[in-house]
């Protein structure tokens, strides 16, 4: 009997990795991750509303996205018959939702702008270790993410080329005007996943949330867990404590963070850096929210661009010292037992 039971959760795990892209994300999560609570990361971003309405049938291919089944569409000069099938939306609100997205200062091969200094609230997130103490209190500005794009099914974001060669069929599908504050975000975040990591780290841009628990997976192993940044409410930038000492998460193979990008559907940078540690520490603000919010401290930043945000705020060198950061709440980090 046990044998037969092992010789059936055999061939269920063969099914599910055959035929896992047809699944709808929750369903792979539950299937790949039973008994793994969804980070709150993952789960607000499940069903957002960015992506409505009714599903129509497209073809990508030759460059371009063609609508099939739906005459209200006009037809991408740029498509062919025979492209790979995928499922999207026929109506989608804008991506943007009013905010004009600044590079990722998670990002480390990039210059912090002037802008970026003065008017990115991810400013306050960046701090050096010693600080991460119990009693510690430091000014800090945590909002709810205003990215809600949602993730597509692995097989559906797998149907759209993602490359910049194809971006202006993809963007003509996506009803967004070349240009256009949305067609330059749509360049900087494919610009991102194209350019070469940092020496020493190992990147990846999941279109799914399927190929993203895929790849954390491959690099730290099958018992995955995974966290992310959870505030009770959006406040002003004040002072936080932290309540009590900070708990490191990850095992020996270290840990995989994901960052959100600003894409018409979701897709995270997440890349497995040498020398990183993840972190969960307890903050309570001055008007009593809590936070329990994750950080990231890195030994080495030798190979960080030397005008990176991190060390124009807290006025260090490459290299010279540990540098932590908290994550935003759509920013998720994997770690294995």
């Amino acid at each position: 009997m046990e044998f037969k039971l092992l010789g059936i959760m055999a061939v269920m795990a063969v099914a599910v990795s055959v035929s896992g892209a047809a699944l709808p994300p929750e369903k792979y999560w539950n299937l790949k991750l039973p008994n793994i609570q969804m980070p709150q990361a993952i789960r607000e971003i499940l069903h957002s509303d960015l992506l409505e309405d009714k599903i129509t049938s497209v073809a990508v291919g030759g460059g371009g996205v063609g609508v099939v089944g739906n005459p209200g569409r006009r037809t991408s000069a740029g498509a062919r018959k025979g492209g790979a099938p995928i499922t999207a939306p026929s109506r989608r609100k804008s991506f943007l939702i009013g905010v004009i997205p600044i590079f990722s200062p998670f990002l480390y091969f990039y210059a912090a702008s002037q802008t970026q200094l003065h008017h990115d609230p991810n400013v306050a997130l960046f701090f050096l270790e010693k600080d991460l103490v119990k009693g510690k209190t430091m000014s800090l500005h945590f909002t709810k993410s205003a990215n809600l794009a949602a993730f597509l099914p692995r097989q559906d974001a797998a149907s759209i080329p993602f490359s910049s060669k194809s971006l202006p069929g993809v963007m003509d599908y996506f009803s967004v005007k070349p240009g256009s504050v949305e067609a330059k975000v749509m360049e900087k975040t494919v610009k991102e996943c194209e350019v070469p990591g940092v020496k020493g780290e190992d990147k990846y841009c999941a279109t799914s949330l399927e190929s993203m628990v895929d790849y954390a997976e491959s690099k730290l192993g099958r018992n995955l867990k995974a966290v992310s940044t959870e505030i009770q409410k959006e406040t002003l930038k004040q002072k936080y404590t932290i309540e009590k000492d900070a708990k490191s998460v990850g095992g020996k193979a270290g840990d995989v963070v994901c960052h959100k990008l600003y894409y018409p559907y979701a897709v995270f940078y997440c890349h497995k850096v040498g020398g990183s540690r993840a972190l969960l520490v307890s903050l309570k603000g001055e008007d009593s929210s809590e936070v329990k919010a994750v950080a990231v401290c890195h030994d080495d930043t030798s190979q960080w661009n030397p005008k990176h945000l991190a060390f124009q705020v807290l006025g260090v060198k490459p290299g010279s010292v540990p540098i932590c950061h908290f994550l935003p709440q759509d920013h998720i980090v994997w770690y294995g037992n």
